[in-house]
């Protein structure tokens, strides 16, 4: 159990370095402060532009990936390789926990992203196939509504159906990772569900297809 713990601790603090914050302190700027008040990759390309929102999507993505794929089967000096540890939730529990490291990093007042891009890393590292319907519904409901939010959630949900479609109901842990991970973005994204139903949430306009016509 030395290992799981160790791990999944190692897990949470690569999920706190975020790449919006860690750039942006090179770069003078905190953009928890500006925008949407978000520091994930959304926020930063719309405050700092594509460059830095492009390498903040990819900081945040591979974080994901390495604490998966890497992590789980790395012989760390002094813990090793416990047999009575399964390996699949091992790769779930270091997922689950670069997630949280990323929304509530201990490095930044806890105050961090959403953890939708580390989502997209630790998912395409357990499933890369997974990766097709998470992206085509985040695209769908980009295009019909406009909200980066609410695609976000529903792009969560439909991770979701795909895994039990794909053969979840054998494969319990990855069902219930998946779950409980649509569940962490949902809550992420409580702020987006306020505004969505206030009507004050912007839209990605460039992406929204049914977007009004200027005048």
């Amino acid at each position: 159990m030395l290992e799981l713990g160790v791990k999944t601790l190692i897990a949470y603090l690569l999920g706190t370095l975020l790449g919006s914050l860690i750039l942006g302190r090179l770069r003078g700027v905190d953009i928890r402060r500006m925008g949407s008040g978000n520091a994930g990759a959304t926020n930063a390309l719309r405050t700092q532009g594509r460059a830095f929102g492009a390498l903040v999507l990819l900081i945040d993505v591979v974080k994901g990936a390495v604490a998966v794929r890497w992590l789980p089967a790395a012989a760390l000096p002094g813990i090793g390789l416990d047999a009575e540890v399964s390996r699949q939730w091992l790769m779930l529990a270091c997922g689950f926990a670069v997630i949280v490291g990323h929304v509530y990093p201990v490095w930044f007042g806890f105050r961090g992203g959403k953890g939708v891009a580390t989502v997209v890393g630790v998912v395409g590292a357990l499933q890369p196939s997974l990766l097709l319907p998470l992206f085509s519904c985040w695209f769908a409901v980009v295009l019909l509504t406009g909200y980066v939010g609410l695609a976000s959630m529903l792009a969560g949900v439909g991770l979701v159906i795909a895994v039990y479609v794909k053969g979840g109901a054998e494969n319990t842990p990855l069902l219930v990772f998946c779950s409980a991970i649509t569940a962490f973005v949902i809550y992420t994204h409580r702020g987006n569900i306020a505004r969505m139903l206030a009507g004050t949430e912007s839209r990605a306009r460039r992406l929204w297809l049914f977007r009004p016509r200027a005048a």
